[in-house]
């Protein structure tokens, strides 16, 4: 069993090192393109709107039952926090504030648009949640902190069992994507080998390949499943395909900012480090 063990992390370790050669051009530009991912969903969702202005009134109005006032509000107030919340994350000003904007909007969506029981909606915006989750770590201050209250958690500590949380609520993309659709050999080989990629990720053994992997394996699946582009007899089918696919992008870039900033403190691979 342990030369079983040994040889996987032989093996993985030397994936590691081809695909760490490979994309070490674009080492240094990982973090703005996956902090511009994970924002991609908001932004399309905000210019969205703005250009279905008319047709979203109605629909909050005839089909949610808005008052009429109240739904110019809803809407107004989700472009704005959308597009500024965003704009904060890109120029990493008040990020922490920016993030909770963020994710005060997917909540008010869920609950505005009807589509808190809809089990594609909610694992794929558990996953944008985790890559929120990763954004909001990565501004966490490496440094302790003494109060003469109560015992609180460092800034360290919170930073970790973030970056956890992130982690773990990142792999609910592949639970929504990877069982949709027809089935097939290579389908299922697929899934499987993807869930075992998430589970590693969850607990943080090998993460940045795992990470790399689902990385590859969820954009192939989002190209094929979310065609938004090929749809031309369906306006509303074309919203719906596009709305996943930018969704899925945002989650992608959580994938990748983990990859960046590494699994934390409470991961397989960190602890290993300590023995």
């Amino acid at each position: 069993m342990s030369n079983v063990k040994e040889q996987i992390e032989a093996l993985s370790t030397k994936a590691e090192d081809i695909v760490d050669r490979i994309g070490q051009p674009l080492k240094p530009y990982i973090p703005a393109i996956s902090r511009f991912l994970i924002i991609a969903t908001f932004i399309e969702d905000s210019l969205r709107i703005i250009a279905q202005w008319k047709d979203q009134l109605l629909f909050m109005q005839e089909v949610r039952s808005f008052p009429r006032g109240l739904s110019h509000l809803f809407l107004g107030l989700n472009v704005l926090v959308m597009l500024s919340a965003s704009s904060l994350i890109m120029a990493k000003k008040h990020q922490a504030y920016a993030v909770y904007g963020l994710m005060g909007v997917i909540i008010c969506q869920a609950f505005g648009y009807g589509l808190l029981f809809d089990a594609s909606f909610f694992l794929r915006n558990l996953s944008v949640l985790g890559g929120l989750v990763m954004v909001l770590s990565e501004t966490m201050v490496k440094r302790k902190q003494m109060f003469a209250a109560l015992p609180q958690l460092s800034e360290t500590d919170r930073r970790m069992y973030l970056q956890l949380a992130g982690r773990v609520l990142l792999i609910f993309l592949f639970l929504g994507s990877a069982f949709h659709g027809r089935w097939s050999f290579i389908r299922v080989a697929g899934s499987f080998l993807g869930l075992a990629a998430c589970i590693m990720v969850a607990v943080g053994f090998k993460a940045r390949w795992s990470a790399m992997f689902l990385v590859l394996f969820l954009s192939v699946l989002n190209i094929f499943i979310n065609n938004f582009w090929s749809v031309k007899h369906s306006q509303f089918m074309r919203d719906f395909l596009r709305y996943d696919f930018f969704q899925s992008l945002s989650a992608l870039g959580g994938f990748l900012l983990l990859i960046s900033i590494g699994p934390g403190g409470l991961s397989y691979d960190e602890k290993k480090k300590e023995f």
